[in-house]
C-alpha cells in the first residue's frame, strides 16, 4: 500500500509570499531560512554556556607559560614577537638547507632540459636513410646514383600530422618555461649565497659606485683581508 501511496501524484504545497501590505519589511522568512537561523543561534548559545561553565570551574592556581608570553591589548591576547626565536647558528643551518633545496631543484630542471632538448633535436633533424649499393662498373654506378637522387625527396611539413605538430609546439613551450625557471632559480641561489656570506663573521663594507671596476646594479661587498693561521 505504501508503494501505491507514493505512486499517486500529490499537490506541492508552497509557502506563501510576503503580502503586498508588508512589502516594506522585505522577503518573508521561509521555514528553511528559520532552520538555518535557529541552528546558528543554538550553536552560539551552547558556546556561551561552555565558556561560562569553564569560567565557573576555573582553578585560580592554574599556570602555564603562555600566560607570561602574551599580553592583552583592548581585551585581545597578542603573543610576543618571535623575531629572535632562533640563534645565529640555527639560522645559518636553515639557510644552508634552503640553498641545498634550490640547488637540487635547479639540477633537476637542467637534466629535464637536456633530455627535452635531445628529444626535440631528434624530431627536428630526422636521420637520413643511408643505403650502400655496390656496382660492377662505372655505368651501373651512374644509374644507381641517378635513381637515388630521383627518389630522394626532402620531407615537407605538410606530411607531418597535426597532433605531432601540436605536441612539438607544446614541447618547445615547455622547454622555454623550464629554461626561464632555471634562470630564476639561479638568481635566487646567488641571492641566498650572498645573504649567507654576509651573515658570517668578518669585517666587510659595501663598495661605492666609483669603486666598482665593472658597474652593476647589484650590490658588491668587499671583505677585509685577515691573516689565517
Amino acid at each position: 500500500m505504501s508503494s501505491l501511496r507514493n505512486a499517486i501524484s500529490r499537490r506541492a504545497h508552497k509557502e506563501r509570499a510576503q503580502p503586498s501590505s508588508r512589502k516594506k519589511f522585505g522577503l518573508l522568512e521561509k521555514h528553511k531560512d528559520y532552520v538555518v537561523r535557529a541552528k546558528a543561534f543554538h550553536k552560539k548559545e551552547e558556546t556561551l554556556r561552555r565558556l561560562k561553565e569553564k569560567a565557573a570551574f576555573r582553578n585560580p592556581d592554574e599556570f602555564y607559560f603562555q600566560m607570561i608570553k602574551t599580553r592583552t591589548v583592548d581585551g585581545v591576547h597578542k603573543p610576543e614577537s618571535q623575531a629572535n626565536k632562533y640563534t645565529q647558528e640555527e639560522l645559518m643551518l636553515m639557510k644552508t638547507q634552503d640553498m641545498g633545496y634550490i640547488l637540487q631543484k635547479m639540477q633537476s630542471e637542467k637534466k629535464k632540459i637536456e633530455k627535452l632538448t635531445a628529444v626535440l633535436h631528434c624530431v627536428d633533424n630526422q636521420p637520413s636513410n643511408r643505403h650502400i649499393y655496390y656496382a660492377e662498373d662505372r655505368q651501373e654506378a651512374r644509374e644507381l646514383y641517378s635513381q637515388s637522387s630521383e627518389n630522394r625527396t626532402p620531407p615537407s611539413s605538410a606530411d607531418i600530422p597535426d597532433h605531432i605538430k601540436r605536441k612539438t609546439a607544446t614541447s618547445y613551450r615547455e622547454l622555454e618555461a623550464r629554461k626561464s625557471r632555471v634562470n630564476e632559480l639561479a638568481k635566487i641561489y646567488m641571492e641566498m649565497s650572498l645573504k649567507k656570506e654576509l651573515q658570517k663573521k668578518g669585517r666587510k663594507r659595501k663598495l661605492r659606485e666609483d669603486e666598482l671596476i665593472c658597474p652593476t646594479s647589484k650590490p658588491v661587498f668587499k671583505w677585509r683581508s685577515e691573516r689565517k693561521r
